[in-house]
């Protein structure tokens, strides 16, 4: 494991392209290292290596793993620690924006326009002697049942993550996804009670990525909702998967879900003209995915991809002069009819303790 970090400081200090991952409940740790600094882009995802897919846009950077070094370690610790409280200090404009934006989203619902829409904000936070790999590691010890990666491109900049959400899992012509929504702190002593809004948002993402599947796969099996635990946080899942049909293609179904109603809205294209719209801030690579693409498996005959939804992340902007560095903290929430302004507010301040825990 110490040789893998010396690798990714050795890479860092070049200013040469990488990526780090673990995926959920794995104690296995993959870096590639790209070995020049050219932007490559996955155009019709039939490239081999690890993508990186904005919000909204047509840019979707590659690593490619034929120009690239892979190398992996055992995690050698991986503790959770849920025990970590902050005295979050709010800022009350950012607050009253907030929650006006919410307004704004539940009154263009009760219009009819939309049925959901998904509004984010970030946040600002001032670092002092960042570390990446010290961070990093503390992602992943803090969050082991999340997908958790640390991705880094001179000409793009360096994110991280936690995400607890997977956009789709393929292996060759089968393919696996999950619905997601609803959110609430977890609670030591009880289980989960969900009230209508959470259990019809959730219902609403399921139903969604139903329709848009049933052009391009067939055989389709879901599961019944359940409760994930993403670090301090809860959700509604339904397990999702079937058969791609022969004449559709991986990048085709991609596209299909892509963004999702739990980052985005319904219907999704005037969910996405709202967001752009009101959110004022671009979103970049927040809420768009990232992963493993046609990985070969144990047979050569296998390709496997495995693609999850950036949330819970942040972008490390690095200063030259360290006090100056910031780290800018992505957070969203699903807002439907019987939405509380004020509650999404306090929805969106727990998402950000994800990565305030690391820093």
């Amino acid at each position: 494991m110490i040789d893998f970090f010396i690798k990714v400081k050795q890479q860092e200090a070049q200013n040469l392209p990488f990526v780090l991952y673990k995926k959920p409940n794995n104690i296995k740790l993959v870096g590639l290292f790209q070995n020049n600094d050219h932007l490559y882009f996955a155009e019709n995802f039939e490239e081999t290596g690890f993508v990186f897919a904005p919000f909204e846009g047509s840019q979707m950077i590659l690593i490619p793993a034929d120009q690239s070094v892979k190398w992996e370690t055992l995690i050698t610790s991986s503790e959770e620690d849920n025990n970590l409280d902050f005295a979050n200090s709010e800022n009350k404009e950012s607050k009253e924006h907030f929650k006006t934006l919410v307004q704004k989203g539940i009154d263009a619902i009760a219009k009819g326009s939309m049925n959901k829409v998904v509004l984010s904000r970030k946040e600002i936070v001032d670092l002092t002697d960042f570390d990446l790999v010290s961070v990093f590691q503390k992602l992943v010890q803090t969050y082991p049942t999340a997908f958790c990666y640390c991705w880094f491109h001179p000409k793009i900049g360096l994110w991280m993550g936690a995400t607890p959400e997977r956009l789709l899992k393929t292996k060759n012509n089968k393919f696996y996804t999950t619905a997601l929504a609803g959110t609430q702190k977890l609670q030591d002593t009880a289980e989960a009670v969900w009230e209508k809004k959470e259990i019809e948002e959730q219902q609403f993402v399921t139903d969604f990525i139903l329709n848009s599947l049933k052009e391009l796969t067939s055989k389709i099996v879901i599961s019944s909702p359940y409760n994930l635990k993403a670090g301090s946080l809860v959700h509604i899942k339904t397990d999702i998967e079937g058969l791609i049909n022969k004449n559709s293609s991986l990048k085709q179904v991609v596209l299909a879900l892509h963004p999702t109603p739990a980052v985005c809205g319904l219907p999704k294209e005037v969910a996405i003209d709202f967001i752009l719209e009101n959110e004022d801030y671009d979103r970049e690579y927040y809420t768009g995915f990232l992963g493993e693409l046609n990985k070969e498996g144990f047979k050569k005959s296998e390709m496997k991809s495995d693609l999850y939804v950036n949330l819970r992340c942040m972008q490390i902007k690095i200063s030259s002069n360290l006090a100056m560095t910031k780290a800018h903290l992505y957070m969203g929430c699903g807002v439907t009819k019987d939405s509380i302004a004020e509650k999404e507010w306090g929805e969106s301040v727990n998402k950000s303790m994800t990565m305030k825990r690391v820093l």
